[in-house]
């Protein structure tokens, strides 16, 4: 089987077509991926689907066909032309889908390089997965390993510390605009981790706070968790809200615009509304003074970003193309330790057997059983640890696989790998 990513991002789409394709409930990735796993072909899946990108992470007995089977359901779902779909895709298979999902998890895929919500983002989609059950062994173990590229990328680089992520970007935009922040008012509507993350660089970037959500209940308890002051307004009193601050910044779930040209007043001063939400927050609007930035026209903050860390970046891709090649050592030496321990196992059953046998003839006494099964334990371990030995390190090579195949087929072996043996150590780890 082979491992298949269809990768759509900032990178091969416009908002508009990634508004169209992102999944805004659990209940709309559940039901997409028993649509796509019920092809016979794609065996797991994982869903990601983020601000910026909608990555389908999965394995796949044919990587081709099942592509073309999971972009035409994609196509059903969003409305949006198979053939275009299929023209803007980016299909990742075996080696580039390892080294596709490395980057994507290091954040060297982002539209912010580095940013920090991608791995935690990442994390949440797998368990999600899992919980559902749609995916296992050969899911399992390619993010693992990715959690553990994007924290030697971390542990090795600086690309996790400073203002690395849209939100921070917006705020880092809207200061430049604005020059003096001390006594400035900043709407933030929505109460998730994207408005908290908001909230935070705002309020180290000097402006006055004001928080509002349909849910007033968690936009308090979010405001709460800060030590300055966070006002929190009721959620009716937008279009009043909206005619009142300078600087406004929207992260919502809503699957529909929220503002709009008829809750949006007139007013006299300028004012720059920052819609970091897929699907977007806020319509098209005419309005004298008004400017507003998508995700998408953050573009000149992420290109300074991207020069700034440009040698960071080159040490974070070095260390992904080692642990992509690392990666799958890993994968043949999980296939080689099976086939040892068969062996040892066929060997053992053997034993048994004949010692039976042996002692049923009355070739042998049954006082001596223990003894004589002592020996040919010792004469199996002798005779099996050189080629034992050097299974282990051919799983280095090219021809693994063949030679694998070769002994399991010739021993008639059977591979009885446990999935919990390879659970993902990574994943709680933040």
């Amino acid at each position: 089987m082979s491992y298949l990513i269809i990768s759509f991002s900032h990178k091969n789409t416009d908002i508009e077509m990634r508004e169209k394709l992102a999944f805004g409930s659990d209940e709309d990735k559940d039901r997409f991926l028993k649509i796509i796993l019920g092809n016979n072909l794609t065996k797991e899946a994982v869903l990601l689907s983020t601000c910026n990108r909608v990555e389908i992470i999965t394995k796949s007995l044919n990587a081709h066909t099942s592509a073309k089977l999971i972009l035409k359901e994609l196509s059903k779902y969003s409305g949006v032309d198979y053939a275009l779909l299929y023209k803007r895709a980016d299909i990742y298979d075996n080696d580039g889908a390892v080294h596709h999902l490395f980057s994507v998890a290091s954040a060297l895929d982002s539209l912010v390089i580095g940013e920090t919500q991608i791995v935690g983002q990442l994390k949440d989609a797998f368990r999600f997965s899992q919980s559902k059950g749609h995916c296992s062994q050969g899911v399992t173990r390619i993010m693992h390993y990715a959690f553990k590229c994007a924290a030697t990328v971390r542990n090795a680089t600086s690309l996790g510390t400073g203002s690395v992520s849209v939100a921070s970007t917006a705020v880092a935009k809207a200061k430049d605009i604005i020059k003096n922040t001390k006594g400035v008012k900043a709407l933030v509507i929505g109460a998730g981790e994207m408005s908290e993350l908001t909230i935070k660089h705002l309020l180290s970037s000097g402006f006055d706070v004001i928080l509002t959500s349909r849910n007033i209940k968690k936009a308090q308890v979010l405001a709460n968790t800060f030590e300055q002051n966070v006002d929190v307004a009721p959620y009716e009193s937008l279009t009043t809200l909206l005619g009142q601050v300078p600087i406004m910044i929207t992260a919502t779930s809503a699957p529909y615009p929220i503002i709009t040209e008829n809750n949006t007043p007139d007013v006299n001063f300028a004012r720059h509304w920052f819609d970091i939400a897929v699907p977007r927050d806020i319509d098209d609007i005419n309005k004298n003074g008004l400017e507003i930035y998508s995700v998408d026209d953050l573009q000149d903050i992420v290109n300074e970003n991207m020069s700034l860390r440009a040698t960071q970046a080159k040490t974070a891709y070095s260390i992904v193309s080692k642990m992509s090649l690392e990666f799958y050592d890993w994968l043949k030496s999980l296939d080689i330790e099976p086939v040892v321990k068969n062996l040892y196992v066929k060997a053992e059953n053997v034993i048994d057997k004949k010692v039976e046998h042996a002692i049923k003839k009355g070739f042998i006494k049954a006082e001596d059983e223990e003894n004589i099964r002592k020996l040919c334990q010792t004469v199996i371990t002798e005779y099996l640890h050189t080629p034992s030995k050097r299974l282990k390190n051919i799983s280095k090579n090219m021809e693994c696989d063949i030679v694998v195949g070769t002994i399991q087929n010739m021993f008639e072996l059977d591979n009885d790998e446990n999935i919990e043996q390879y659970k993902c150590e990574h994943l709680s780890k933040n």
